[in-house]
């Protein structure tokens, strides 16, 4: 369990520093991110609340070999944070916690954004993957990732509602082109 509080941690300044570093600034772009930061900032707070609980507390879900799974989450997560600043370094400026389209917004299609269209996501859910995992119980992990992913649904939906709006036929393209969050798989 120790092991997993420290993973929190670790994501929780990284994402506390992206939210102070890279929240848009009022009167650069449109701003369209409908409540979706805030409620996802509340689902994964309540579901890794939740998820931390019934580790402790369920001890029929325990995984069996407890430290294989330790040390294929910390890899997982190590990866998935690793993915997610690969995609915010490459959309440079583009890149806001809040959902807002710049007057001169481009389509980025180079590095991980060849692969996915959301590959920040990929990232982020790939360590909330690999968190679950530290706490070694099935059922902590389905607390933690349903509704995590149910809500990351939710923002990549906004997301390109916004930039279908501004970027047109170019967009609708590259959605034909790219999966969301998995090469090949969705």
């Amino acid at each position: 369990m120790r092991l997993s509080l420290v993973l929190g941690l670790i994501y929780l300044v990284s994402e506390v520093l992206l939210t102070i570093t890279r929240r848009s600034r009022c009167g650069t772009g449109e701003k369209q991110d409908r409540s979706t930061l805030r409620v996802l900032w509340m689902v994964i707070m309540a579901s890794v609340a939740a998820g931390i609980f019934v580790a402790g507390n369920w001890r029929a879900g325990a995984l069996p070999h407890w430290r294989a799974f330790a040390i294929v989450g910390v890899a997982l997560f190590a990866a998935g944070l690793l993915f997610r600043w690969w995609a915010i370094v490459t959309l440079g400026r583009f890149f806001t916690v809040d959902v807002v389209i710049e007057k001169d917004h481009e389509l980025v299609e180079r590095r991980p954004f060849r692969l996915v269209r959301h590959p920040s996501y990929t990232g982020v859910l790939l360590a909330f993957v690999g968190f679950a995992l530290t706490l070694r119980n099935w059922g902590a992990m389905l607390v933690i990732l349903g509704p995590i992913f149910v809500a990351f649904i939710r923002r990549m939906n906004v997301e390109e509602e916004a930039l279908q709006r501004v970027l047109g036929d170019e967009y609708v393209a590259y959605i034909r082109r790219t999966k969301r969050l998995i090469p090949g798989v969705y």
